[in-house]
């Protein structure tokens, strides 16, 4: 299998519909993972004109934007998102009403709370549902650990993630949005990564 996904890798790094087309036919519950960050039209309109009813799955970690909130539900509506999200077991409100603000990433506790509404709920996404093909829209850009990834690779549970976008630039997703006329968000924040280069753990175990 190495084998093939090492020719995947060679003939799809730069072909992301080619590379879309191929993975749906290694398996038969795919899913797509989502935060709306900016440029997540890109992956989710790739996807779904492929195929419109894949589950979009989104770990809504309570902590979003009003800007992002807004965003995720008018493209939802343009797009007809087969939408799953998955939330942390206490809202942020009970949270922070025991343990208060979200804690800095210096904060010892600022891993425990990763795990909390992040990791936790895409844990139990991957349980719930059981998919085989795991679309993501990492790029090689983000981080240092992300330029060293595959556009598809094989975890340790045999599941196929697949990063169609992984060799695209900020100058190629912007073209494609204008492309396509998408939306964008750039109001966006994440909690459990604070830092734009910083990884929050996901990525690195899954």
């Amino acid at each position: 299998m190495s084998s093939v996904l090492d020719d995947i890798n060679r003939d799809f790094a730069n072909n992301p519909q080619g590379l879309i087309e191929w993975a749906f036919s290694q398996g038969s519950r795919p899913i797509c993972t989502t935060n709306f960050r900016p440029f997540e039209a890109v992956i989710l309109h790739m996807v779904t004109q492929v195929r419109p009813d894949t589950p979009i799955v989104w770990m809504d970690s309570g902590y979003n934007t009003d800007a992002t909130y807004q965003f995720a539900d008018a493209l939802i509506q343009r797009l007809s998102l087969n939408m799953v999200s998955f939330l942390p077991t206490r809202t942020r409100a009970h949270r922070e009403a025991l343990e208060g603000p979200m804690p800095g990433i210096d904060d010892p506790r600022h891993a425990g709370f990763t795990q909390e509404v992040k990791i936790e709920p895409f844990e139990r996404a991957l349980r719930e549902m059981q998919p085989d093909v795991w679309f993501t829209a990492l790029r090689a850009e983000d981080t240092p650990e992300r330029a060293k990834m595959q556009v598809a690779s094989r975890n340790s549970d045999g599941l196929l993630k697949v990063a169609p976008l992984l060799q695209w630039t900020a100058k190629d997703m912007y073209e494609y949005l204008q492309a396509h006329d998408l939306p964008n968000n750039f109001d966006y924040f994440d909690p459990t990564k604070v830092e734009e280069k910083r990884e929050c753990g996901l990525h690195l175990q899954h």
